[in-house]
Parts: C-alpha cells; structure tokens; sequence
C-alpha cells in the first residue's frame, strides 16, 4: 500500500458570539473545527474553489445553529481520513444522537457493538476533529457526570445548556 501525502487544510474563521472558530477544509470536506481558545496559527488561502466557498457557508450556517438552540443541519461533507478505523465508526454513532439527547460512554460502546471498549470510545470522542458539529459533546460519564471534553468542561456544558440539558453532574 502506498501512502500518500495528506493536501494541505484550507482554514477559514467563524465568528460566533462565542468567539472565532477556525474551519479547516480538505478537498473533500471539513477536516477540524477549533474552538475560539484553541489558539493555532491560522494561514488562510485567498484562492479558494467555489465548492470550498460553499462548504465554508455551509459549515458557518451549521455552526451558528448549533450554538444558537443545538440544532445543526445542512453540513458539508466531512473528510474524517485522518481517523483510525475504530474512531471513524465512534464518529459515525456520535451524528446519531440527536440534540438535546445524551447517551454514555458505555452505552455509545454498546451501539458500535464492542461493549468492553468504553475507554478506547472516550479517547475517540477525544479525538473527534469537528466538535460540536459530530456531537461528542452528548457523551456523558457514568450516573451522568460530565465526563472529559477536547474543548474544555465549560464548552461541554454550554454545549448542552443550549440544547436544554442540565440535569448532569458537574464537576466543580
């Protein structure tokens, strides 16, 4: 097998009331999404393709609807080849859960069929490179304790507070 070299991320900001989010764009979809405090250098392309034009357009859409009321539709395609195999399919399961709805590490396990796999779930939910958009954010720990998040906690519970959950446990 011949491995070839990965193209190179066009990155586009999104501002949101929250803060700029950084987009970064494969020429087959949405690789990352950044949060606003994840500060990376950003290198922005003035030459874009109209389809990379769209999906940014799409993915800002989506974005300012998840942080409005939790509900996100319209995505671009997403390109999650930088992912194992195992995380992809955590990835997949994760765009199954619906806003306002939460599930467990282990119960999320359960779903991809590999119960004993609670840890590797969490550290792929870690992993995921579009937060919010492929909700890991509805991954709550044992007795719904707020678990771990890429983002930090206090995105984690923004996240769910606009979905109209608040019944986890916070870690204080």
């Amino acid at each position: 097998m011949q491995i070839l070299p990965e193209s190179p991320l066009v990155a586009a900001p999104i501002e949101t009331r929250f803060g700029v989010f950084i987009a970064r764009f494969s020429e087959i979809g949405l690789a990352q999404l950044s949060f606003p405090h994840e500060s990376q250098p950003i290198a922005t392309c003035s030459i874009v393709s109209p389809q990379i034009r769209s999906w940014c357009n799409q993915t800002e859409e989506a974005l300012q609807n998840a942080l409005q009321n939790g509900s996100a539709q319209g995505f671009p395609p997403f390109d999650l080849r930088r992912g194992t195999e195992f995380q992809q399919r955590v990835w997949r399961a994760l765009q199954t859960i619906k806003a306002g709805e939460t599930m467990t590490y282990s119960g999320l396990a359960a779903a991809i069929y590999q119960p004993t796999a609670v840890r590797a779930v969490g550290s792929a939910c870690g992993a995921n490179p579009i937060p919010v958009l492929i909700p890991c954010h509805r991954v709550l720990a044992a007795n719904r304790k707020i678990g771990g998040f890429s983002g930090g906690l206090q995105w984690k519970e923004l996240l769910l507070e606009i979905e109209g959950q608040d019944g986890f446990v916070r870690l204080i």
